[in-house]
């Protein structure tokens, strides 16, 4: 009978709208949620994997991600990079992707203050790359909220009165990168 194919069609018709709006809200739901995730979640859920990362100043740092903070990242082999996340001016190498479910840096609430102070427990030297181009070698002596002091020495020196030739205050804003010291392979 016709009367059912035209039901049949009407049916059809209306499964196909309300597939179409099903995808409409599953696309703007998915856009929504890619809106609210920041750098730092992204790369959070990339941690692991490599990635290469183009400062203001200097060369390309490329390597695994070993971790990430709400303002810094860690990346490298060996050794391992500090790098502020201001200093970034683009990534290379990150996969498109939402963050899994429960990665959030909720559990990461320590900033690049918290990480240079466990730089400066440390007291290894470090190789500091400034936003002026300039590259500092030295002990992190203290570390405050936005700033820190490095006692300038040589590389292959350890931190003694008399082998410290000045000590810098660094504005956080100044740093691009800092790297354990030429012949040392560690960060903390």
């Amino acid at each position: 009978m016709r009367w059912d194919r035209l039901f049949d069609d009407l049916q059809a018709q209306l499964a196909a709208a309300d597939a179409a709006e099903v995808a409409g809200e599953l696309t703007e739901r998915t856009r929504l949620e890619l809106s609210r995730l920041t750098l730092a979640d992204r790369l959070l859920a990339w941690v692991g994997q490599p990635l290469a990362v183009h400062p203001r100043v200097g060369p390309t740092l490329s390597g695994e991600l070993r971790d990430v903070g709400p303002d810094w990242l860690l990346v490298g082999g060996v050794a391992v990079t500090l790098v502020p996340a201001r200093a970034v001016t683009s990534l290379s190498g990150l996969g498109v992707g939402a963050v899994p479910a429960g990665h959030g840096l909720a559990a990461r609430r320590y900033g690049l203050s918290a990480v240079l102070r466990a730089v400066a427990r440390d007291r290894s030297p470090v190789r500091v790359l400034l936003t002026d181009g300039a590259v500092l070698t030295g002990t992190v002596d203290a570390v405050g909220a936005d700033h820190l002091d490095l006692a300038e020495h040589a590389p292959d020196l350890a931190r003694r009165r008399q082998a410290v030739r000045a000590v810098r205050v660094v504005p956080f804003a100044a740093l691009v990168t800092v790297q354990p010291a030429p012949g040392t392979t560690s960060l903390g």
